[in-house]
C-alpha cells in the first residue's frame, strides 16, 4: 500500500518571521498517522526550516536544483549541496520553471539524474495547459513529459510524480476528482512502459488549487496518493486541514 504524501510548495514566499509562525502552527499537535508531510521553502530559508523541523516527522525539500553537481554555474544550487544540508526532496519540472525559465523535458531529465545520484527523491511535475486540454491533447502531452523526464534514468525507486494541470495552478480552478483520477490512471499506465519505474509503487500527487474543501474527494480516488499544495500550504490551518483529509 502506498503511503499518502502531502507536500507544501511555498514558492517565492516567506520571511524568517512568517516561517517561524507558520511552522509553529504546523508542528503543534500530534502528527497525523499514516500520512507523510513535507515542505519545500526557498533556498535561503532551507537552513531555518530544516532546523525547526529537525525534531519532527516533517521532512524538507527544495523547489529546484541544478542539472550539474558542481562547476562554473553562477546562481545555481547543486543537488549534492541540498542533500548535504539535509533535504530529502526536490521538486523538478514545475510548470513555472518551464514557463518562466524555458525548461525542456531534456533539462528536467538531466536534473532528475543528478538529483537521484545525490540521494534526493525527485518530485517530477507534469501537466497540460488549458488549450492542450480543450484540444484533446492532455494525456498525450502529460505522457510525453513523463517519458521525456524519466526514460533512461538509472534508478526510479524513489520517484514521486505530481500531476499539476497548468490551468488549475493559482487560478482557483481545480480538476474534478474524476478528471484528476483519469489523468493519474493514465500516468500510472505510462509508468508501466518506462524501464526502471515501478508503476504500482510510485506515489502520484495531485496539484492545482488543492484546498481543504476538495482534498478529501481527490484523495478518495484510487490512483491519487496525496497532493502538492501551493497557496494553501502558506496557511497552517488550511494545510493541516488538507493533511487531515488525507488521513480520513
Amino acid at each position: 500500500m502506498r503511503q499518502l504524501l502531502v507536500v507544501g510548495n511555498w514558492k517565492m514566499n516567506g520571511s524568517r518571521a512568517s516561517i517561524n509562525s507558520l511552522l509553529d502552527g504546523l508542528l503543534s499537535g500530534p502528527a497525523v498517522a499514516g500520512t507523510e508531510v513535507a515542505v519545500c521553502p526557498t533556498y535561503v530559508h532551507l537552513p531555518q526550516v530544516l532546523a525547526l523541523c529537525a525534531a519532527s516527522a516533517m521532512t524538507v525539500g527544495a523547489q529546484d536544483c541544478s542539472h550539474m553537481q558542481s562547476g562554473a554555474y553562477t546562481g545555481e544550487v547543486a543537488p549534492g549541496m541540498l542533500a548535504e544540508l539535509g533535504c530529502r526532496w526536490v521538486i523538478l519540472g514545475h510548470s513555472e520553471r518551464r514557463q518562466y525559465h524555458g525548461e525542456s523535458d531534456a533539462l528536467v531529465a538531466a536534473k532528475v539524474a543528478v538529483a537521484i545520484e545525490a540521494g534526493l527523491q525527485p518530485i517530477v511535475c507534469v501537466g497540460e495547459t488549458r488549450e492542450q486540454r480543450e484540444a484533446g491533447e492532455a494525456q498525450r502531452v502529460v505522457s510525453a513529459q513523463l517519458k521525456g523526464a524519466l526514460q533512461g534514468q538509472a534508478s526510479l525507486n524513489a520517484l514521486v510524480v505530481a500531476y499539476e494541470p497548468v490551468w488549475a495552478i493559482g487560478t482557483g480552478l481545480t480538476a474534478t476528482p474524476e478528471q484528476a483520477q483519469e489523468m493519474h490512471e493514465c500516468i500510472r499506465a505510462c509508468l508501466e512502459s518506462i524501464d526502471g519505474a515501478d508503476a504500482q509503487a510510485t506515489r502520484l500527487l495531485y496539484g492545482g488549487s488543492v484546498k481543504a474543501d476538495n482534498a478529501a474527494q481527490l484523495f478518495a480516488q484510487p490512483d491519487i496518493d496525496g497532493a502538492l499544495v501551493g497557496g494553501a500550504a502558506l496557511q497552517a490551518a488550511d494545510f493541516k486541514a488538507i493533511i487531515a483529509a488525507a488521513a480520513a
